[in-house]
């Protein structure tokens, strides 16, 4: 598994999470559509999707299984214990990832074959355009060579991030719902400068990559985000104005409140 570009990758299950990580590796060039293998419920819509990225259409799982290194699990939570039990035996010789919320390590040892390796993760959907995250839970049974080239493969298109399984919902809420709050705040910015007279792509553009080059200096300079706020907050400016209309209205507690309503406190 030392050329990650040879490696054979299967999904069960090939919904929009599964589709953004296909789409990440070929779109990076990463892997080729060729060496990507799919089965999902309904196989028409699953061929017409799959033709798209050039990724190899199955019937059903055990082909997907036979054909790949890495196994991703991509179904809902509530499914992968039957999917997994007409294909257990054969999962047992093959890299299993799962990218289903809750079922960590624990989960995979009971429902799985003795001594099979699996690594459990979550990964966000900017995984598509190659800028995505995988939280993975510390724990797992991946051989050495198995994990690095995990880390090599989808290190190309997102952070890899590791977690101790109970932070791993956490992580989840953090990077995997975060994407939708994000988009929110693009989409209110974008409102705001339609208001005041931006035509609305433009203000969609100018929001967009004010985000992205946000993120992108704090992670490149790791600066702390509270040190970036004030570097941009004038005394007596525009900005500091603005931070304090934001503070009024609860911005920041807002925004935790809604992590505090998905891990359920």
């Amino acid at each position: 598994m030392t050329d990650t570009a040879s490696i054979e990758v299967g999904f069960i299950g090939f919904g929009n999470m599964a589709q953004a990580m296909a789409q990440g590796l070929v779109s990076s060039g990463a892997l080729e559509g060729a060496h990507i293998h799919a089965c999902a419920a309904h196989f028409d819509k699953l061929q017409a999707t799959a033709e798209k990225l050039g990724v190899n259409a199955h019937r059903d799982a055990r082909e997907v299984v036979e054909a790949s290194d890495f196994v991703i699990l991509a179904v809902k939570p509530y499914l992968v214990e039957q999917v997994v039990q007409p294909v257990r035996d054969l999962l047992a010789d093959k890299a299993v990832i799962s990218v289903a919320a809750g079922c960590d390590f624990a989960f995979y040892e009971n429902i799985l074959a003795p001594n099979s390796r699996h690594l459990s993760t979550i990964p966000n959907t900017p995984i598509a355009v190659g800028a995505g995250v995988v939280a993975c839970e510390q724990r797992h049974s991946l051989s050495d060579e198995e994990l690095q080239a995990f880390e090599n493969l989808f290190g190309q298109i997102a952070l890899i991030e590791w977690v101790d399984g109970k932070l791993l919902s956490t992580a989840s809420s953090v990077a995997g719902c975060g994407p939708a709050f994000a988009a929110m705040f693009l989409e209110a910015l974008g409102d705001a400068g339609v208001k005041h007279g931006l035509p609305r792509a433009t203000a969609y553009r100018l929001a967009a990559q004010m985000m992205m080059g946000t993120a992108k200096l704090h992670l490149e300079t790791g600066t702390h985000p509270g040190a970036m706020k004030d570097a941009v907050c004038s005394p007596g400016g525009t900005t500091i104005k603005g931070v304090a209309a934001l503070e009024k209205d609860g911005f920041r507690g807002t925004v935790i409140d809604a992590i505090d309503a998905i891990e359920g406190e």
